[in-house]
């Protein structure tokens, strides 16, 4: 088998295992890199992704909404959601409203801090989407996103969800 892309960055003088392992690996090595340069940018405006995710569920809800509704909406596992609320609740993005009929739910109100840090990110977001998938044409892109949700579909059945 010739070598991959992936072989040589790896430095990985044997073959993969299987095709599965080396495609599981690349898109390990892929996200890792995309994630970097977000990780970069949101860094710049005092928040982390995860952070950064939180908020824009609160403003595209446009209400406060429970912490485990959030948990549940996020684009990644965040085990941690309460700590995060909690730095962004410190930082003055979000503020926590105690549920009336019931005092043991918590919502979670983006405050205008948060909109305000939001907006300065919106174009910067979308510039760095498209900078980074530039190189790959609109037929690519789509077939790209549905070889992914099959992945993610395969996985999740796997795990049981």
């Amino acid at each position: 088998m010739a070598s991959s892309k992936l072989q040589g960055e790896l430095k990985k003088r044997g073959d993969f295992e299987s095709l599965q392992q080396e495609v599981m690996l690349n898109l390990m090595r892929t996200n890792d890199r995309i994630q970097i340069r977000f990780a970069r940018l949101f860094r710049e405006h005092g928040l982390t992704e995860a952070q950064y995710n939180i908020l824009r569920i609160l403003r595209g809800e446009n209400a406060p909404l429970p912490v485990l509704e959030i948990a549940s909406r996020t684009i990644t596992v965040v085990p941690g959601i309460t700590g995060l609320i909690d730095r962004l609740e410190k930082g003055g993005f979000v503020e926590r409203r105690r549920c009336l009929e019931d005092r043991r739910v918590v919502f979670v109100a983006i405050m205008p801090k948060g909109l305000t840090t939001l907006t300065s990110l919106d174009d910067p977001v979308s510039d760095l989407h498209q900078r980074l998938l530039l190189c790959i044409n609109q037929d690519d892109l789509q077939e790209l996103n549905r070889l992914l949700e099959i992945a993610r579909d395969s996985v999740e059945a796997e795990a049981g969800e």
